[in-house]
């Protein structure tokens, strides 16, 4: 009876379990069982992993406290995934899960769902979807969850994720429709407020609107249950303050982040402290005090982690209060940290540049920035910035390099032997002191190396033997059968006697033949006395002796002067400094080039650092030793000098550049020569020396040109033309020298040449008007002419737009059979072979090719 009990029982509880299991019976067991399942595993343990790879998400995602915080710390990635594939694993088991939990324990009956925990799934499915960064098909999720459960306890969770993936997806209008409304509609419970008004903020600072977002975020800041999420948004609140210069206001919330001190990740707690530190009022605010609370934030154990970023925030404090030395010592801690924060080393850098900079220290400085932009994004405005800087240093650095390396010369050079060899002799005893220093410093490391490497083995090998005096079957063994023993004892027979050859007296010093080890002991001795580095009369013989040698060196260094001056005057507004290197120049005996722009520019600058004296002198000077020159002229009648006159180098350019283009050759370069010559020192002669190249291409062909744009790349390298001569040889050039002429049937335009010897004008013009008339008559092509100069003895007359060779030699031949007198000799040639012939004077080659 019991046993039959027993069956029965089982029985009905298995057809309980079985019908339990049904998705398609709507019975209080069935709901209630893929209800629990649901909860209490699939959707648990899918809220585990969603956790999981939302920690690893927060932890891989690096703050910007330099910049606006975004409200949500989600770093975006721009890499491209395909369907199937995900960025984190924990989100796609989530995923999973909620897949499960929906096909698994779904109970969707004639279109209703009975199972209250399927909301839930697909609320776990969009936001696995949404940390993994696949919005759209996140927002689907969430959707469905609007659509088919409206009744769901989620609802209100639901509609703020979907506004959150929609400010994902730069819909921001349309989040920030659907959030108001749903604040006005709903009372929300404090963590769904919180995240609602703090999505409505970050919507509001994406559209520009950040004084909106500021109620909102302190609304988020004050219902979140999340310390990270209260401590974040209140910074947000007050960085915005700060953009709007309310201080008062940013150190009160501030204040806030700091007082919840150990509940908050530490860059929170840190980063309040520094932006403090940032807003201190150098006037009204009590600077004793407040360079203790600097000490304590540097001192703090705690703190080592930020000491770059405190560093920092320490030399802004002292370059405002006109400390820059401690300033920089900070600057250069704060480099010294190792920072990883690439934007922090590129304010350090930059300010150091900028400091340097300020000092008229040019080289320490462009070093500086090209420091900042290894650290900076690359074409970002901030790189562009110093780019911009470090491109102006460049002149200015090559420049002073010139003058430093040519002046130490010269100075050498004006010495007397003695003082030479006194001064090279000084120079190399410091370098022999550095090199036994050296030497004695490696000795005493070897020995120590080689006596704890023989302490060592010894212990190792006395051990041994004490250990098992015996071989391994307990028999004495041999000295040289022990491989250990064996080896330690010629090891240190080399250490302590050398490579000794087998001969009789081998102990004998003099029988030593360990070469190597003689010349490692006397290496320093030998080199000391024999190395051409350790003597002054080697560094002595180096200096030049030839008075051309000199002379050039000497004209260098002029010119660099001059440069410098120049630079210093008109780029930086150092004027000081160029003072100093054109009086420096005039006094160095400089060419007569360089003269005379020196004077008129030393005149400038007297006047316009109120040195009337030496202004007036210095106008004296000029229209008295150079009453001919425009600067003269110009002194003498400062009027003309407001106006842009006939004699000025402009427009002497710009009427020889009108030459050019009316195709006047010849005349280009000869006056571009006197002009080179007249205006020489001036910034406007790499203007004419380009054009006296481009006149000489087009007159002379390629190989004149070539020449010409790289004698002004290497003697005018820093100058805008010298820049462009470089890329032209570089990019252009190579495209030029294509010499090899292409076959017509690869040609769209065609063309005929009528060549004219130079000295028949009057036939030309006559020509040419005939020519004119004639084509004119041409209605089916659209036919234009020109006269183009093919040399310095060589003109051609020429038709452009016709569409084959045929076509132009049949043009040419009809011509001369409607009797329009047109009988000269013709050529018919392609455009692009045209452009050859032109480029590289080859008419003949080409006439030979047909």
């Amino acid at each position: 009876m019991k046993t039959s009990f027993k069956i029965g029982l089982s029985v009905v509880l298995l057809a309980l379990v079985f019908t339990g299991c049904s998705r398609k019976n709507n019975t209080f067991i069935n709901r209630n069982f893929h209800a629990l399942g649901t909860k209490y595993n699939i959707l648990y343990n899918g809220y585990i992993a969603l956790e999981k790879g939302r920690e690893t998400v927060d932890n891989a995602a690096t703050d910007n406290f330099w910049e606006l915080l975004p409200v949500e710390r989600m770093q975006l990635e721009e890499d491209v995934f395909f369907p199937g594939q995900g960025r984190n694993q924990d989100f796609e088991r989530a995923e999973e899960k909620a897949i499960k939990a929906v096909q698994k324990h779904g109970m969707n009956i004639k279109g209703k769902e009975y199972n209250p925990q399927i909301d839930e799934a697909y609320l776990l499915l969009g936001e696995a979807r949404y940390f993994d960064q696949r919005f759209v098909p996140a927002l689907e999720a969430f959707n469905y969850i609007l659509y088919k459960y409206p009744a769901s306890d989620k609802i209100n969770t639901a509609k703020v994720w979907r506004e959150k993936t929609n400010i994902r997806l730069e819909n921001n209008e349309l989040a920030l429709k659907n959030l108001k409304r749903l604040l006005d509609q709903e009372e929300l419970e404090d963590q769904d407020l919180a995240d609602a008004t703090a999505m409505m903020a970050q919507a509001y600072i994406n559209i520009k609107a950040k004084d909106s977002a500021l109620p909102q975020l302190r609304i988020a800041a004050e219902h979140t249950k999340k310390h990270r999420e209260k401590a974040r948004y209140n910074f947000i609140i007050g960085q915005l303050y700060n953009e709007f210069g309310h201080k008062d206001s940013a150190n009160m919330v501030f204040d806030k982040i700091i007082d919840m001190h150990r509940k908050i990740p530490r860059p929170y707690y840190i980063n309040a402290h520094l932006a403090k530190v940032a807003n201190f009022d150098m006037e009204s605010g009590d600077r004793i005090e407040f360079e203790e609370y600097l000490t304590d934030l540097e001192e703090n154990r705690e703190n080592r982690p930020f000491l770059d970023k405190i560093y920092y925030r320490i030399a802004e404090y002292y370059r405002a209060n006109g400390g820059d030395s401690t300033a920089i010592a900070y600057y250069n801690k704060s480099l010294r940290t190792n920072s990883g924060d690439q934007q922090l080393l590129a304010y350090n850098y930059s300010t150091l540049g900028d400091m340097n900079f300020d000092e008229a220290n040019y080289r320490a400085a462009g070093a500086y920035y090209d420091s900042t932009m290894t650290h900076q994004k690359r074409n970002s405005k901030p790189y562009r910035v110093i780019k911009k800087k470090r491109e102006n240093l460049d002149d200015v650095i090559y420049y002073e390099e010139i003058a430093q390396v040519n002046d130490s010369i010269l100075n050498l050079v004006s010495l007397s032997e003695a003082d030479r060899l006194a001064l090279f002799t000084e120079y190399t005893d410091n370098l022999k002191r550095i090199a036994e220093e050296e030497r004695e410093k490696a000795e005493a490391a070897e020995r120590r190396n080689s006596g704890l490497a023989s302490a060592n083995t010894t212990n190792k090998v006395g051990k041994s033997s004490r250990a098992n005096p015996k071989g391994a079957g307990g028999k004495q063994e041999f000295y040289f059968y022990n491989q250990t023993t064996a080896s330690f004892g010629k090891n240190e027979f080399v250490k302590i006697w050398g490579d000794r050859e087998l001969k009789d007296n081998w102990r004998l010093s003099s029988k030593q033949t360990n070469k190597a080890q003689n010349s490692n002991n006397a290496s320093t001795s030998v080199n000391l006395e024999d190395d051409e580095a350790f003597d002054p009369e080697f560094y002595i013989s180096q200096i030049p002796t030839d008075q051309k040698v000199i002379d050039s060196i000497a004209k260098e260094r002029n010119f660099a002067y001059y440069q410098l001056g120049a630079i210093y005057k008109e780029k930086f507004k150092e004027l000081e400094l160029a003072q100093d290197k054109l009086e420096k120049l005039l006094l160095n005996n400089p060419e007569d080039r360089l003269i005379l722009p020196s004077k008129y520019n030393l005149y400038k600058i007297y006047v316009e650092l109120g040195n009337d004296a030496k202004a007036e002198d210095m106008k004296a000077n000029i229209i008295s030793n150079h009453a001919e020159s425009r600067y003269a002229q110009i002194l003498l009648n400062p009027e003309s000098a407001l106006a842009k006159d006939e004699n000025s180098p402009e427009s002497i350019y710009e009427a020889l550049y009108e030459k050019f283009n009316n195709q006047e050759y010849a005349t280009v370069i000869s006056e571009a020569e006197l002009n080179i010559t007249k205006f020489e020192g001036d910034p406007i002669v790499p203007k004419f020396e380009i054009l006296k190249a481009s006149a000489n291409g087009r007159l002379n062909g390629f190989d004149a040109y070539k020449e010409g744009v790289n004698y002004i790349a290497l003697t005018y390298p820093n100058s805008e033309e010298g820049k462009k001569a470089q890329t032209i040889l570089s990019e252009v050039i190579p495209v030029l020298a294509q010499k090899k002429f292409i076959d017509d049937s690869r040609a769209q335009h065609f063309n005929v040449l009528y060549p004219f010897a130079v000295d028949e004008k009057d036939d030309i013009d006559a020509f040419v008007k005939d020519l004119n008339d004639a084509v004119s008559k041409v209605t089916y092509f659209d036919l234009t002419t020109s006269v183009d100069v093919y040399d310095a003895n060589t003109i051609f007359v020429v038709v452009h737009g016709l569409k084959s060779v045929e076509g132009a030699s049949g043009f040419a031949e009809i011509l001369k059979e409607n009797k329009h007198e047109i009988t000269r000799d013709f050529h018919a040639i392609s455009s692009p072979n045209y452009e050859i012939v032109q480029r590289h004077k080859n008419l003949n080659d080409y006439l030979a090719s047909q």
